[in-house]
């Protein structure tokens, strides 16, 4: 973070400075980085005191003081020998203070902002434009997927004086979240993805998801750039809700960035990239999945607005391995095992998608084994989204289902009564029976796909797997 004094911080959280059992005086400045873990904290940083849903972020404050920290945000003063500033609500102090450094750091000129969004891709998009980003300046981009309240506003305040770029990860769960984290960080190109069934059970519907995403292009300028994902009905149709001036990017579209002869195998995808400019060049993307090239598209649509040469975006884009651990993260290797774990998240479109792909990269006489939880989320959708996976199962000809936990569990009905498998779907209750079934019959050659949300734990069963047949 930016060096500020101890008054600058108060008078942005708009909370109230305490120095009891303290040396430092109101103009001493702190220049740390900001934290609600207090196992992530070091000295010099500040800990953020937040109220959670099981625990209190208060408890852990002198945990916090011990390893080292010289700020604390608090809901309530502590008898703890450290500086601290008292507000309503440790959230949105943090928020504010996001929202400040960010100001602060735009006022120098030099700061781009990017922020995504979409109901999947969110985080392979943000990793592959900061591949990019990081060839030409300074980039801040969110780890994992820092993309909510707490999330982004960690992000924004690892910014520095010399940050060129912030690639802002943005998500939501409900109308108007969106718009709260773009009022933190304004910013300059916005780019919507896709809008899916992810998350349509807490928005409450298809239509209340598109609001909500429509959010990221709403409050751009005419000197900002939406870009939209033309492949869409539903993002295309943003267009009509922004002044920015509209990029386009899609595998479909015959205009912005495109891409022509995909072809994607075990090793990647190859493509044929199309920048809006005109230019074009030969891409040997490594990140499993075919449906991955759109956040490639996506991030070079980016790239090229903010001025990065194209063969700095495909150096860049060919650069990058995995999207993210557990997300297409191939593993495995004895007796010819490859293990895909992409159970970080999961919905209808994720699912399919992954599903496909482990269908494409099959090997003719090898089998290709589906390991499939629950899609969470979904609300008065679930039941039926989770038999469509299981129809798509049997008609992408996935040689073995092992269909994980209640929550799933339709998948594996659904299966049995399209009445093409014999014994071909398979239900366990949990992750160990599953890791038991899979040693026990899984084959030399066989690809296996372990998918899942991120509440139905099966990315731990994923690691379990690639390391056993490592």
């Amino acid at each position: 973070m930016i060096a500020l004094t101890l008054g600058q911080i108060a008078l942005a959280v708009d909370g109230t400075l305490h120095l009891d059992g303290t040396s430092r005086s109101i103009d001493s400045v702190t220049d740390g980085m900001v934290h609600t873990d207090s196992r992530d904290t070091v000295p010099g940083s500040i800990f953020v005191a937040k109220p959670g849903e099981v625990t209190d972020g208060h408890l852990f404050a002198p945990a916090a003081v011990d390893r080292g920290a010289t700020l604390l945000i608090v809901e309530r003063h502590l008898d703890l020998p450290v500086a601290q500033i008292v507000v309503p609500d440790a959230v949105l102090a943090l928020g504010a203070l996001a929202t400040d450094v960010v100001a602060r750091v735009r006022e120098a000129g030099n700061l781009k902002i990017v922020a995504v969004t979409g109901s999947n891709g969110k985080t392979t998009t943000k990793n592959l434009l900061r591949a990019v980003l990081e060839r030409v300046g300074p980039t801040v981009a969110a780890r994992a997927s820092f993309n909510n309240e707490v999330g982004a506003p960690l992000t924004m305040l690892e910014l520095t004086r010399d940050t060129r770029f912030l690639v802002a990860e943005m998500g939501a769960s409900g109308v108007g979240e969106i718009a709260r984290l773009i009022r933190m960080a304004r910013p300059d190109i916005g780019i919507v993805l896709k809008v899916g069934l992810a998350h349509a059970g807490e928005f409450g519907g298809i239509e209340a998801t598109v609001r909500a995403k429509t959010e990221m292009v709403t409050e751009l300028l005419a000197t900002d750039v939406a870009v939209l994902n033309t492949d869409d009905p539903r993002v295309a149709g943003m267009a009509a809700s922004t002044r920015a001036r509209i990029v386009w990017f899609g595998q479909y579209g015959e205009e912005g960035v495109r891409a022509t002869a995909v072809h994607a195998s075990a090793s990647g995808t190859t493509f044929t990239l199309h920048l809006a400019s005109g230019q074009s060049r030969p891409v040997a993307f490594q990140v499993l999945g075919e449906h991955h090239v759109m956040n490639a598209l996506a991030a070079a649509a980016a790239a090229e607005i903010l001025g990065v040469p194209i063969d700095d975006i495909v150096s860049a884009l060919e650069s990058v391995q995995t999207a993210e651990r557990w997300r297409m993260q191939v593993m495995g290797g004895r007796d010819g095992v490859t293990v895909i774990n992409d159970a970080y998240n999961a919905s209808p479109d994720s699912m399919t998608a992954a599903l496909k792909t482990l269908a494409q990269i099959g090997v003719p006489g090898r089998r290709t084994i589906a390991v499939l939880g629950e899609m969470s989320e979904l609300g008065e959708l679930a039941g039926e989204e989770h038999d469509r996976v299981g129809l798509l199962a049997v008609r992408l000809n996935i040689s073995q289902l092992i269909v994980v936990g209640r929550g799933a569990r339709r998948m594996h009905i659904s299966t049995i009564n399209e009445g093409s498998w014999d014994g071909e779907s398979a239900f366990v209750e949990n992750a160990d029976d599953a890791f038991d079934l899979l040693c026990a019959t899984v084959q030399p050659g066989d690809t296996v796909l372990v998918k899942s949300s991120n509440s139905a734990g099966l990315r731990f069963l994923g690691d379990r797997l690639g390391e056993w047949f490592s």
